[in-house]
């Protein structure tokens, strides 16, 4: 892949980011963190309602159905392990039910926000 349509992926990436912080703000969610990065992983928004702890991953792609299709396990592995990170960083949101959740971003749709995507049992 070019610099280039690197670049526009990325640029694309941040664009659908920022919308689907937008779309969790106003479904009642207080964004937490946005491109959380840690060694072992990164997760793209962590918010928080009432006792929940979402973990999100954006997805953007020309249609909802390959959005959806882009979360493979490795993803959810990456995902997994960055939680895990920020879980010790933030013990004290250690205590709220945590979440896995996606929001699938396609041009001319509202964002679809799936919640409890997969279950990852986290140890510590």
């Amino acid at each position: 892949m070019s610099l280039e349509r690197r670049q526009r992926a990325w640029l694309r990436g941040r664009r659908a980011e920022s919308l689907a912080a937008l779309w969790l703000r106003l479904k009642g969610y207080r964004v937490l963190a946005r491109d959380y990065r840690a060694g072992v992983g990164e997760i793209d928004l962590i918010a928080r309602r009432g006792r929940i702890l979402a973990l999100v991953e954006v997805k953007a792609r020309g249609g909802l159905a390959e959005a959806g299709e882009a979360l493979g396990r490795r993803q959810q592995e990456r995902i997994a392990r960055a939680a895990k990170a920020f879980l010790q960083r933030h013990p004290s949101l250690g205590k709220l039910d945590l979440r896995f959740d996606a929001i699938l971003i396609a041009p001319g749709r509202w964002p679809r926000h799936i919640t409890d995507v997969w279950r990852e049992e986290l140890r510590f």
